[in-house]
């Protein structure tokens, strides 16, 4: 009696019509998957050595990618400045006005700040910029012209056109202050604020007008202390004069006592 096999032809990698497949297909698509990953791989491989050969042999294009990737990083403040981004004039056509911005080294290290503006010829700083230890304040003053309005024009065109900037660069210690700094080092310079121009009106007390005028007299006050001269400490240099009084007194009394003890021996 013929033997009958119950498993389905299927369960042995046939498709029914007797053609046997699935088993000696297996090691063959095997292999051509671990040569295609191999491929791959040294492909791979072969392109990153040669990327990291033209990083070298093309310095350049290194650090063009490291200041792009610089830039997408976001700005890590050195300075906090107060108003942190407009600058209140009081709006007085045909004279000069003065605003006033509070700025502050929030950095461990020092830092130098720098004063730009789309105004040079109607409008600077005092100071254009400085070198700031960790933690020291200054009260910059910013002058400016306002021009008599033209062909109706408001205030809020004139404010538009002006604008502000101030720049930051860390710097190794303290030093004297020169513009130089920031065009030697251009890759290091960050750019903390553009300040936009609000002008207040005159006759309207407002808060912002009070804290304006408040920062005026302390940066006045500030720059008056620094126009004085230095204390001196420790034995004090007696003027000229002084000395030269103090020489003919001794010598009056030593005459006056010679002559005493010559009366005397006579």
């Amino acid at each position: 009696m013929p033997l009958v096999d119950d498993q389905p032809p299927s369960s042995y990698g046939g498709d029914g019509n007797g053609k046997v497949w699935g088993l000696f297909k297996l090691p063959f698509w095997s292999t051509n998957n671990s040569t295609t990953h191999t491929t791959s791989s040294s492909s791979s491989s072969s392109y990153q050595i040669e990327a990291h050969n033209n990083n070298i042999n093309n310095p350049s294009s290194t650090s063009s990618v490291s200041s792009v990737a610089r830039s997408l990083l976001p700005i890590r403040r050195r300075l906090r400045l107060d108003p942190p981004n407009k600058l209140y004039f009081p709006y007085e056509p045909g004279k000069q006005v003065q605003s006033a911005i509070k700025i502050k080294n929030t950095s461990k290290s020092h830092v130098a700040f720098k004063f730009q503006t789309t105004a040079p010829k109607s409008c600077f700083m005092r100071p254009p910029g400085a070198i700031l230890a960790p933690g020291e304040t200054v009260i910059a003053t910013v002058f400016k012209f306002v021009e008599p309005p033209e062909n109706n024009e408001k205030p809020m065109d004139q404010k538009r056109k002006v604008k502000f900037k101030i720049m930051s660069l860390k710097v190794k210690g303290m030093m004297d202050y020169v513009p130089e700094l920031f065009d030697e080092q251009k890759d290091q310079v960050a750019v903390e604020q553009i300040l936009q121009v609000v002008f207040l009106d005159a006759e309207r007390p407002s808060p912002a007008l009070e804290k304006l005028k408040w920062q005026l007299a302390e940066a006045e006050a500030a720059l008056e202390s620094r126009k004085k001269p230095p204390e001196e400490i420790g034995t004090k240099v007696v003027g000229e004069g002084l000395v030269i009084d103090e020489w003919k007194e001794r010598r009056e009394r030593y005459l006056a006592r010679q002559q005493v003890e010559g009366v005397d021996s006579v």
